[in-house]
């Protein structure tokens, strides 16, 4: 059974930065997916960013770009997203999500109908 789980959320004021990290127990010998989406209370889960664990193209949406980094250690099966000049709307749960696929380099565009697997999230709370 795949597992995941996410740390360092916490609560920051607008302009700062926060590190996410996830880990997820080895599932497999083959590169997967892994992504961050979050959720606003009465908001639709929102891609955040993704990438292939074997390398090519990364995944950011639109609101984020710039501003947020992902990135992926191999050795430790850790997912890492670094936020910078957070702002009130980046607000949310964050929960990391793995998959076989990476459909978003098809798509164009990273939806949670395409991963498999899921983590319960860490709170991320902006102040302006």
């Amino acid at each position: 059974q795949v597992q995941i789980a996410e740390s360092g959320g916490g609560s920051v004021q607008a302009g700062g930065s926060l590190k996410l990290s996830c880990t997820i127990s080895k599932w497999t010998d083959s590169g997967f997916c892994m992504g961050w989406f979050r959720q606003a209370p009465g908001k639709e889960r929102e891609g955040v960013a993704g990438l292939y664990t074997r390398g090519g193209q990364r995944y950011y949406g639109d609101s984020v770009k710039d501003r947020f980094a992902i990135s992926y250690d191999d050795g430790t099966n850790t997912l890492y997203l670094e936020m910078n000049n957070l702002k009130p709307e980046d607000s949310g749960v964050y929960i990391c999500a793995a998959d076989p696929a990476a459909w978003y380099t098809v798509k164009g565009v990273m939806v949670a109908s395409d991963f498999k697997y899921w983590g319960q999230g860490t709170q991320v709370t902006v102040s302006s």
